[in-house]
């Protein structure tokens, strides 16, 4: 290349990006600013990125959308931390010349997050913590959940909830799925129960956890409605997007003590407003959408990263591989 193009690095929410990957190839000529925060308003990120040569996002945190990427005449390269991410608008970015280029994932954290909050909220685990610390004279506050023998309702059996599904077992749990295109057969295949609709599945649950993607066909998935055939005991766990739930029912069925109580790693807008409902809820465990995040991954993708912006700065080509198709 002739001129060296400046780099924006966003949404780097630890401050991890230069030390985990390895820039050193680019020392001394290129400019790489790193931001640790998400702007949502859109006329403040069009004036934060519109000297920017290349962009490199994590995951899904700035959205790249089509009426962002025609306000950025400089933008020649996209990186993205993951094989997949559906906050870029790939099919725009491609008609423009601007190649997206991802990393293949590392390790298994969602599903090991997902356990993390079942259990933080079955056993009370945040609210005594916070009550040993606070020096509450009351030493135990509430009862625990035991799990063997409970329900556990899967909305979705692919990967993950398989996963899940195959845990649960060893607690105990009964394992009950439905999904809008889950049959009899791809249940039996996963090992669990097949529901034969939504409407049983959440009637079933004592634990409920989503794991469909998010598209169309499955935003509010999960509406006021459905959440009011819970049992007043069940426990609602989300780690895989907010809009598969009608967030504002979802905050009313918990304000309400409509059921027992919630893990919830995604919500609607991210991150999370300062004055949003969620924040005040006593009987929800709150995560930063970091299921997936981890030590080994972070790694991966910021090697692999720096690896793509060096290639190209070098004009050498990119790993064909890589590089994300709409």
């Amino acid at each position: 290349m002739s001129s060296s193009p400046r780099i924006a690095i966003l949404d780097d929410y630890q401050g991890v990006a230069l030390t985990l990957g390895d820039w050193s190839a680019l020392q001394g000529k290129v400019q790489i600013d790193v931001y640790q925060d998400t702007l949502l308003d859109e006329g403040a990120l069009v004036e934060r990125l519109k000297p920017y040569g290349i962009i490199c996002t994590m995951r899904e945190r700035t959205k790249i959308t089509t009426q962002l990427l025609d306000k950025l005449p400089n933008l020649k390269l996209i990186t993205t931390t993951g094989p997949v991410n559906r906050g870029i608008d790939i099919e725009a970015a491609s008609a423009k010349g601007i190649p997206v280029v991802g990393s293949p994932g590392a390790g298994n954290h969602t599903f090991e997050h997902i356990w993390a909050l079942i259990f933080a909220v079955a056993r009370g685990i945040v609210i005594e913590d916070a009550n040993v610390k606070a020096g509450n004279p009351q030493w135990q506050s509430i009862i625990p959940v035991g799990l063997k023998g409970k329900t556990l309702s899967l909305l979705g059996v692919g990967r993950l909830g398989s996963q899940v599904a195959q845990v649960a077992k060893l607690f105990g749990l009964r394992v009950l799925a439905w999904s809008p295109n889950l049959t009899k057969e791809r249940a039996d295949a996963a090992g669990v129960e097949f529901a034969s609709s939504k409407e049983e599945l959440l009637k079933q649950a004592d634990l409920f956890s989503i794991h469909v993607v998010l598209a169309p066909s499955t935003r509010h998935l999960i509406t006021k409605e459905d959440l009011a055939l819970l049992k007043p005991t069940a426990l609602f766990f989300n780690t895989s997007r907010g809009p598969i739930v009608d967030e504002v029912a979802l905050v009313e069925t918990l304000s309400e003590g409509r059921i027992a109580g919630a893990g919830l790693d995604v919500y609607d807008i991210e991150p999370l407003p300062l004055d949003h409902p969620l924040r005040k809820l006593r009987n929800v465990v709150l995560s930063p959408h970091n299921a997936y995040v981890g030590d080994d991954c972070y790694k991966v993708w910021w090697n692999d990263t720096a690896a793509t912006v060096t290639a190209y700065i070098e004009g050498r080509e990119i790993n064909p591989k890589f590089i994300l198709k709409a």
